[in-house]
C-alpha cells in the first residue's frame, strides 16, 4: 500500500472544495488499514475516513491529516442467507440494490444515499423515517491498539451519531434483514429514490444535509426557505432553491463560501425561531461555525 503525500482532497468530496491532506492511502484490507493507522501514529495524525466525501466540509488550506479511503475487498458486498455483509467502503445504493436482488428487504432508504458503509454506521446514516440502526447487526472496527465486532448496542447508534471515536475505522458491516417479493422491493426502491430526485437538489455537487432536523414542528429545510435563503448565494455557494437545507457548488465554491453560508443560515433560523441549527455535516481541519451572539463560542 502507497502513501501519497500533499494529496488535494478537492476532488475526493462531493462538494468538490477542501485543500490537502498531509497524507493519502487507499486501503484493501483489514491489513492495509492498520499498517495505515500506524503511519498516521507515527506522525501523530488524525485519521480521516473519506468515504464518497459526501459529509465532509475540508478547510482550503487543507489537513494536516492521513485521508484514508477502503477499497477492493473492503468495499464489496457479499451474501449470505437473509444477512448482507459489505466492506466499510461499499456503496450505500450498491448494498440496497444487491439486497434487491436478493429479494432482502431493510435497506431499501440505503438506495438514495450517496455514501458507503463505514460513514453510514459512524453516523447512523438514514433516510424516509429509517436508518442503519434499524437493520445493522454488528461492524468490525479496527483501531490503533486492536480489531473487533462491536454489536448495535455497543456502537451506540443514534440519530445521527454513534459512539465511534476519532480513529476508529469501520472496515465490514454485517445487516440483517427480511424476506420479501423483489417486486415489492423494487416499488419501495423506485418510490424512494422518485421522491429524492423531485425533493432534493441533483445535478450539483453538494455535501448533503447541512443541518441535523430539530427537535422542532419544522425541519431544518423548511426554516431556513421560511427565512427567505433558498438561492442566497456567496462566491460559488449558494443555498438550494429546491432544497434550503442543501448547499450546492456552483462553480468554483470554496469551504469559506459554504462556511458563511451555514453560518448565515443558523443566524437567521436563530433569530426568526429560537433554534440553534447543528450541522450534520462534518467540519474537518482548522475551521468552524461563524460565531454570533446567540452562542458565543460556535464551533
Amino acid at each position: 500500500m502507497k502513501i501519497e503525500e500533499d494529496v488535494a482532497l478537492g476532488r475526493y468530496t462531493t462538494f468538490g472544495s477542501g485543500g490537502p491532506a498531509r497524507g493519502f492511502a487507499r486501503a484493501r484490507s483489514e491489513e492495509d488499514v492498520t499498517a495505515a493507522l500506524a503511519w498516521a501514529s507515527e506522525r501523530d495524525l488524525p485519521v480521516l475516513p473519506l468515504g464518497f466525501g459526501s459529509n465532509l466540509l475540508v478547510a482550503d488550506v487543507g489537513v494536516e491529516a492521513l485521508a484514508l479511503r477502503l477499497e477492493g475487498e473492503l468495499a464489496s458486498v457479499t451474501i449470505e442467507g437473509e444477512k448482507i455483509i459489505a466492506g466499510g467502503g461499499a456503496a450505500d445504493a450498491l448494498c440496497a440494490r444487491q439486497a434487491q436482488e436478493a429479494g432482502l428487504s431493510g435497506l431499501e432508504f440505503a438506495a438514495s444515499i450517496p455514501g458507503t458503509v463505514g460513514g453510514g454506521v459512524c453516523m447512523n446514516a438514514g433516510a424516509w423515517g429509517s436508518d442503519f440502526g434499524a437493520v445493522l447487526e454488528r461492524a468490525l472496527v479496527v483501531g490503533r491498539e486492536r480489531s473487533r465486532w462491536l454489536d448495535r448496542g455497543e456502537l451506540g447508534l443514534r440519530y445521527r451519531g454513534s459512539n465511534l471515536r476519532p480513529g476508529q475505522i469501520v472496515v465490514k458491516a454485517e445487516f440483517q434483514l427480511e424476506r420479501s417479493r423483489t417486486e415489492e422491493i423494487q416499488r419501495g426502491v423506485r418510490a424512494k429514490k422518485e421522491q429524492r430526485k423531485s425533493s432534493q437538489p441533483s445535478g450539483l455537487r453538494t455535501f448533503g444535509s447541512v443541518f441535523k432536523n430539530p427537535a422542532h414542528e419544522f425541519g431544518a429545510g423548511r426554516m431556513i426557505d421560511a427565512c427567505s435563503l433558498k438561492g442566497e448565494q456567496i462566491g460559488g455557494a449558494r443555498i438550494s432553491l429546491q432544497h434550503a437545507n442543501f448547499i450546492e457548488n456552483c462553480g468554483g465554491a470554496t469551504t469559506a463560501d459554504a462556511l458563511a453560508l451555514i453560518g448565515l443560515a443558523r443566524r437567521r433560523v436563530h433569530e426568526q425561531f429560537g433554534v440553534m441549527l447543528e450541522p450534520e455535516v462534518r467540519l474537518v481541519g482548522k475551521i468552524s461555525l461563524p460565531p454570533f451572539e446567540a452562542d458565543g463560542q460556535s464551533g
